[in-house]
C-alpha cells in the first residue's frame, strides 16, 4: 500500500477535510492527488547548516494549509496558477532528487510538504531506493498532523519546522487558522523525538535533527516571547533560528500593525531574551535580510536578485 493512498479521505494536515484527493477533489490547501512544484533546485538561503556551501536541494510544493498575510511565498502557496508549476508523477519527483543530489545538494529539502506529506513519503521511499544518500529535510509552517508525522518515522533526517504563534487570535487573524498553538508544541515534541536535537558532520552540515525557526513579527514581541519560552522548556539545546527578515509583503498592507519592516530594537530585545533563557544555540540574522530572501516564482530561478 502506497503512503498517497490515504488521500482518499485526507487527513494530512490538522484541517481535517477528509476530502478524496484522489478523485481530485481539494480541501483547504488547493491541491487534489498531483504533486505540483513550482521549482526544484539549489537554494543558498536557508541556514548554514542547511545550505552549506553547495546549496540544498530545495524542492517547493504548491498549496499550502495556512493562509498567511505577509506569506512571502504567496505566488506559488496561494495564488498558484499554471506557468508557476508543474506537474510530476512519482518517478519523476523522484528524479529530481537524484538530479539535486547529484548537482552536489546536501539535502533534499521539501518546502510546505504538510499537505503533500504522503506523496512525499512514497517519493523518498522510492528515491532510496534508487540511491538517494543524503539527508531529507521536512521544511513546513508547523502546522503539521502528529499522526501523519509519526506514519511517516524514519524518513525524514532533519525536520526544519516554524514555531509562528503562541497565541491563537494572532495566528486566526494572520494565518486563518485558529487552532495553531494548541497544535504546534505537540509537533515539535513529536519531531524532536524522532529526530533529537541538530547533528552536524565535520564540516558542520546537517545530518540529523531538529531545527525551529520563529520569524519576529514586529509588533507582537509578547507572541515571540511566548514562543521562545516554549522551544527553552522544551530544551535549551534546542538549535533555533530567530529570523527578522519580516517585510510586508502580499496582504500585509490591510493589517497596519505588521505593514512595516522589524525595528532593530524589536529584534534586539528577543535576542537578548532567548539569551536569558538559554537559548544559545540561536542562528540570528542581519536587519538587512529583510529584503535579500524575498522570492519571484515567474522568474526560472527565484531566489536571484
Amino acid at each position: 500500500m502506497a503512503f498517497s493512498d490515504q488521500l482518499v479521505r485526507c487527513e494530512c494536515c490538522p484541517r481535517q477535510c477528509r476530502v478524496n484527493r484522489l478523485e481530485g477533489k481539494t480541501g483547504f490547501c488547493g491541491i487534489g492527488s498531483t504533486i505540483q512544484i513550482a521549482h526544484a533546485g539549489l537554494h543558498y538561503g536557508e541556514e548554514p547548516p542547511i545550505s552549506g556551501t553547495r546549496g540544498s536541494g530545495a524542492i517547493f510544493f504548491v498549496g499550502c494549509n495556512l493562509r498567511c498575510v505577509f506569506c512571502q511565498n504567496y505566488q506559488i502557496s496561494q495564488e498558484f496558477r499554471q506557468g508557476r508549476t508543474r506537474t510530476l508523477t512519482t518517478d519523476e519527483l523522484v528524479g529530481e532528487m537524484l538530479r539535486l543530489q547529484d548537482e552536489g545538494a546536501h539535502n533534499i529539502n521539501f518546502v510546505s510538504p504538510t499537505h503533500m506529506i504522503f506523496p512525499m513519503a512514497d517519493a523518498i521511499v522510492q528515491a532510496r531506493r534508487k540511491g538517494l544518500v543524503v539527508p531529507v529535510v521536512y521544511n513546513s509552517n508547523g502546522y503539521d498532523s502528529v499522526e501523519a508525522l509519526r506514519q511517516i518515522r524514519g524518513l525524514v533526517d532533519i525536520y526544519l519546522p516554524d514555531i509562528k504563534y503562541l497565541e491563537n487570535e494572532l495566528g486566526k487573524r494572520l494565518s486563518g487558522v485558529s487552532d495553531y498553538a494548541n497544535i504546534v508544541p505537540d509537533v515539535l515534541r513529536e519531531m524532536l523525538d524522532q529526530v533529537g536535537h541538530l547533528e552536524v558532520d565535520d564540516e558542520d552540515i546537517a545530518v540529523r535533527g531538529l531545527l525551529v525557526r520563529h520569524l519576529v513579527l514586529p509588533g507582537h514581541l509578547e507572541n515571540s516571547r511566548k514562543c521562545l519560552r516554549f522551544l527553552a522548556d522544551l530544551s535549551p539545546d534546542l538549535v533555533v533560528s530567530i529570523m527578522s527578515q519580516y517585510s510586508p509583503q502580499y496582504k500585509a498592507c490591510d493589517y497596519p500593525e505588521i505593514n512595516r519592516p522589524l525595528s532593530e530594537d524589536e529584534y534586539d530585545q528577543i535576542m537578548a531574551y532567548a539569551l536569558d533563557l538559554g537559548l544559545e544555540n540561536a542562528f540570528i540574522q542581519e536587519l538587512e535580510s529583510q529584503d535579500h530572501y524575498l522570492p519571484d516564482f515567474d522568474r526560472e530561478r527565484p531566489f536571484t536578485p
